[in-house]
């Protein structure tokens, strides 16, 4: 988890009164009087990793800042709800949730999908709670309010070989992170191989933009354990045979895959490895199995600071999630703001540059100070968050 030194600005915990299960809402800052951060639902679910996921959502933002941009960074948040999303009552406690913070989303936080929840059902649970918009705080900051939701709901229909734009950019960036580091190591893409975890929204789409790149997938992990073939997968299949949360119908399967547990994927003979499941996938005792040179954290939290440091120890590069997979959260604003239109080719060009960019100067800071990616990353988006506050006016 991420450490820091204050407290957030808001933490709240919700109790539903027909299941007795919880929600929380954690508010780390405002900026502009706004926040942004996903909605998160999974059994098991703490107020804890709400608190810690806003801070990354902090971090997030400011990395993203440029002052050439329309698209002005946002303060850091994020919501969590303590149930499987595959449970028969989660769709009816995702309705009561947001209708009790439904003061927030109106006045100050801009939310969407997350670990268990897709952007369809966001949107519909939000309109069933009498909300305009999951995101609707943020459109007085809007110079053309209606052109600008337009613009976004434009770039929510755009499809791509059958899989939504909205769900392609989280993807792109994560894979642009991974080429960033391969070309800065001299490592070719042609033969480098990657494990997965998880082939949902995030997974799916960084599997399918490595594998068109030239890498080689060699094991993906869902709920049902994990596919491998040390020949390489068929990305495209299995991702044709997923269901609504990502996992795969094994008749999919071809002849040479097979079928191990579901922890195989962090000993496969890879050189990537990229969590995009869950959170703290990655304690010490799975860290010593991995011989990965590099992991992409395109899930939240999933490599715990204990792990982290022995990893670093050995060499293990992590590349963080607050630059990892920040390209969904910025692909939004980018759009909203106008600072990209509507269109796949464009979206993806300007994920591919500005990650390229970030990952760059991660690397580099960490290069220079002799220290992990996330530190690095920590501590460029510490020199920003002063400047934001001095120019646009943060509160804690």
């Amino acid at each position: 988890m991420t450490a820091r030194t204050t407290a957030p600005l808001l933490s709240l915990t919700w109790t539903d009164h027909l299941t007795g299960r919880r929600g929380y809402l954690v508010v780390d800052r405002l900026v502009r009087g706004v926040c942004s951060g996903g909605l998160r639902m999974r059994e098991g679910c703490t107020l804890d990793e709400v608190t810690g996921l806003a801070r990354g959502m902090s971090l997030k933002e400011a990395l993203h800042y440029d002052p050439a941009a329309r698209y002005v960074p946002l303060g850091g948040a994020k919501g969590g709800i303590d149930c499987d999303p595959r449970h028969p009552e989660s769709y009816g406690l995702l309705v009561r949730y947001l209708r009790a913070v439904r003061p927030y989303v109106e006045s100050c936080w801009t939310t969407g999908e997350d670990l268990g929840l897709s952007q369809d059902v966001v949107d519909r649970a939000a309109a069933e709670a009498g909300l305009v918009s999951s995101i609707q705080a943020v459109y007085p900051l809007l110079d053309d309010e209606g052109a600008a939701r337009r613009r976004l709901a434009d770039a929510f229909a755009v499809q791509v070989d059958g899989i939504g734009l909205g769900e392609l950019v989280g993807g792109c960036g994560v894979a642009e992170s991974v080429l960033t580091a391969l070309d800065r190591a001299g490592v070719p893409h042609a033969g480098t191989r990657v494990a997965l975890q998880g082939l949902g929204t995030m997974g799916g789409a960084t599997a399918r933009f490595l594998t068109r790149a030239g890498l080689t997938v060699v094991a993906v992990a869902d709920v049902k354990g994990t596919i491998a073939n040390p020949a390489g997968l068929d990305v495209e299949a299995l991702l044709a045979a997923r269901d609504a949360h990502g996992t795969v119908g094994r008749d999919a399967l071809r002849p040479g895959d097979r079928e191990l547990p579901g922890d195989a994927w962090l000993s496969a003979e890879a050189e990537v490895l990229v969590p995009a499941a869950v959170s703290y996938a990655i304690g010490p005792d799975e860290q010593a199995r991995i011989t990965a040179r590099w992991i992409a954290e395109a899930a939240n939290m999933p490599v715990l600071p204990e792990a982290e440091a022995l990893l670093h120890a050995r060499g293990v590069s992590v590349l963080p999630d607050v630059v990892v997979n920040s390209g969904t959260n910025a692909w939004w604003w980018w759009t909203l703001f106008g600072d990209i239109g509507a269109d796949a080719d464009e979206a993806f060009a300007y994920t591919r540059r500005s990650m390229r960019a970030l990952v760059e100067r991660v690397l580099t800071r960490a290069q220079a100070d002799a220290t992990t990616p996330r530190r690095a990353a920590h501590a460029i988006a510490d020199q920003r968050l002063p400047l934001l506050a001095e120019r646009f006016g943060q509160h804690r």
